[in-house]
């Protein structure tokens, strides 16, 4: 063989090669192999009235969402929530909270938007984030979009109940550990 052949022959070899490459920051299912893929985060039911398929039977005073068989640390997609009221009382102070009766008046006000409320951080407990870690609080969902929670706002406001309302993107999640 000349070596004009076995450059060309060498040459194809890593042409075909290279070819079969998965694309850049791609793996190949070997490679992934193994390796623990994140969860996608959950779907909320932000509708009372309507069923929710979840793994996990949730309190009344809690956002229910989409939790999957045997999950330990679960998080929500983000959504926005109006807080309605809140109290001061830090995560582990148990006794701190908005009573049921007042989220049960909320929640007649507003049918088809969940109105939930914090409660203490224990484990099996839900918890909320981009809310003050002093504060326990009582808040209706607001919409997936900043319009539509503007337009609940309106409506929330239009009530004169809520003075002090006010708008927070947030995740619901899930502590089973």
């Amino acid at each position: 063989m000349t070596k004009v052949r076995i450059v060309c022959i060498v040459g194809l070899g890593l042409l075909l090669s290279a070819a079969s490459l998965p694309p850049d920051g791609a793996t190949t299912a070997a490679q992934r192999r193994g390796k623990r893929q994140p969860a996608a985060a959950a779907a909320v039911c932000p509708d009372p009235t309507a069923p929710c398929r979840t793994s996990v039977k949730f309190e009344p005073h809690q956002m229910p969402f989409r939790l999957p068989e045997n999950a330990f640390i679960f998080e929500t997609e983000q959504f926005y929530a109006i807080i309605l009221k809140s109290v001061r009382g830090a995560a582990n102070e148990c006794m701190v909270f908005i009573p049921e009766v007042e989220r049960l008046a909320a929640q007649q006000l507003f049918p088809r938007h969940k109105v939930f409320a914090s409660r203490c951080s224990d484990p099996g407990e839900l918890f909320y984030t981009d809310v003050a870690p002093d504060q326990q609080f009582m808040a209706v969902y607001a919409g997936r979009t900043r319009a539509e929670a503007e337009r609940m706002l309106a409506t929330v406001k239009a009530t004169g109940r809520y003075g002090g309302a006010n708008l927070r993107r947030m995740r619901a999640g899930f502590n089973g550990t």
